[in-house]
């Protein structure tokens, strides 16, 4: 509800700051303490922090993460569907920017706050809080406990999609001293040098200084001019995506034909307004903002401060037109490839690829594993496995249901042959990197 909430316990009532929201998120069931789901990498005592009274008053805690963002929306949402199970909670919070100044009146009546780390985050830790900091900055915040994107997985998925598409010349676009880009490189870096072949990188000033986009398309236009052809390349996130394929429009490089391009974070409307739509990494921003207010919560029982990390996890690509290619000089591979592209939602043989591509069986595993570096079979395994982890991320199917959507059997037969793939139950992989329930 808007405006200021009353503790019926006490006489004493919040008014929050000119602007802001003061919400009350009432408790789908009892007020006992959650089950820790969290796991910070590492989680050590530190020093005593405002001790939270008992839990005979509702919390009340500030939110200091941007509404203008995909990614602080689903923060905002994974926090608010923990007290819809845990609370109730009252939330202070306003509509705001990734680098609006926070305003430091909303946690001036705060029993814990989760916030970006903005210029104003030592400012807020100084009052000795409790507080979870989302990372967009810095690696991860010394003596509290840091919400960072998992840039390693990240990396990995965005080049072996790019490796995938048959490209065997690649390119990354970053940020400037910017932490989760080098991070996201890294990783991309790595794995594009495993699989034999080599990667080119060029930078641009962070978003986060405010330089204008119209400066610097030109120069990421004047690079993309040198890059050998067809080239994958990554983009450190969603919004560097689109700039990459504006910057292509403005030499005339064709997407995806000339320039593959894959981006990060899988914000919808950024992905939908790129020209053609642009294929992403999808990271779970909303699970990440349940495992913070889950970790706040328990920061605010106990009243000591913890460090460690908790990971964003990047669980699969979403692939659109701007990945769309099958970058193969071998016209009867093309085919073979794209027969198993357009049939990952059906069971079919492997005798029914070789058909599709008008060769022989074993010539086309030869094929395969030269060009590949693996069978037809496990490329169909893998194709086939991706359409699964979609799906259990992507939608509240029962695995019963998404083994009848894509062919499979029974529940056994689906959890068997994903558990190959994956090295995961499907199960496992949905409480991991799926949506927590309503």
């Amino acid at each position: 509800m808007a405006g200021a909430p009353t503790n019926n316990t006490g006489p004493e009532t919040l008014v929050p700051p000119a602007g802001a929201v003061a919400t009350e998120v009432a408790s789908k069931g009892s007020e006992a303490e959650a089950p820790s789901r969290a796991r910070p990498a590492t989680v050590t005592r530190g020093r005593t922090r405002k001790r939270v009274s008992p839990r005979t008053s509702i919390p009340r805690v500030a939110l200091l993460i941007e509404s203008s963002r995909a990614a602080g929306r689903a923060l905002l949402c994974g926090i608010a569907r923990y007290a819809h199970h845990h609370g109730p909670w009252s939330f202070y919070w306003e509509a705001r920017g990734l680098e609006n100044p926070s305003p430091s009146a909303l946690v001036l009546d705060a029993d814990g706050v989760i916030m970006r780390d903005t210029g104003q985050v030592e400012q807020v830790l100084a009052r000795g809080l409790p507080t979870v900091v989302v990372c967009h900055r810095h690696a991860e915040m010394d003596g509290v406990i840091s919400v960072v994107t998992d840039g390693e997985v990240i990396g990995r998925l965005a080049a072996e999609h790019l490796l995938a598409c048959g490209v065997r010349h690649f390119a990354f676009c970053g940020y400037k001293d910017c932490t989760w880009s080098e991070s996201r490189w890294a990783s991309f870096q790595q794995r594009v040098a495993e699989a034999g072949f080599e990667a080119t990188v060029f930078r641009v000033q962070a978003e986060v200084t405010g330089a204008p986009w119209q400066d610097q398309r030109p120069a990421i236009a004047r690079w993309l001019q040198t890059l050998p052809r067809p080239v994958g390349l990554m983009a450190c996130n969603d919004d560097l995506g689109h700039e990459v394929v504006a910057a292509c429009k403005l030499v005339g490089l064709s997407v995806p034909d000339d320039v593959a391009v894959i981006g990060a974070d899988n914000d919808e409307v950024v992905c939908g307004l790129s020209d053609p739509p642009l294929s992403s990494v999808h990271i779970n921003f909303e699970q990440a903002g349940y495992e913070a207010a889950e970790v706040l919560d328990r920061l605010m029982r106990r009243g000591r401060g913890e460090t460690g990390r908790i990971l964003v996890r990047a669980s699969h690509v979403v692939p659109r037109r701007s990945t769309d290619i099958l970058a193969v000089d071998d016209p009867v591979l093309a085919r073979g490839l794209q027969f198993i592209r357009d049939h990952a939602r059906e069971p079919f043989l492997v005798d029914d690829v070789a058909r599709a591509a008008g060769i022989s069986r074993r010539a086309l595993e030869k094929r395969f594993r030269r060009f590949l570096g693996r069978s037809i079979l496990h490329e169909i395994r893998r194709v086939r496995a991706d359409q699964i982890a979609r799906m259990l991320v992507e939608t509240d199917l029962p695995v019963s249901e998404i083994a009848q959507h894509l062919g499979f059997t029974d529940v056994q037969h689906v959890a068997r042959y994903f558990r190959a793939a994956k090295h995961m139950s499907p199960l496992a992989w949905r409480k991991l990197y799926g949506r927590r329930p309503s």
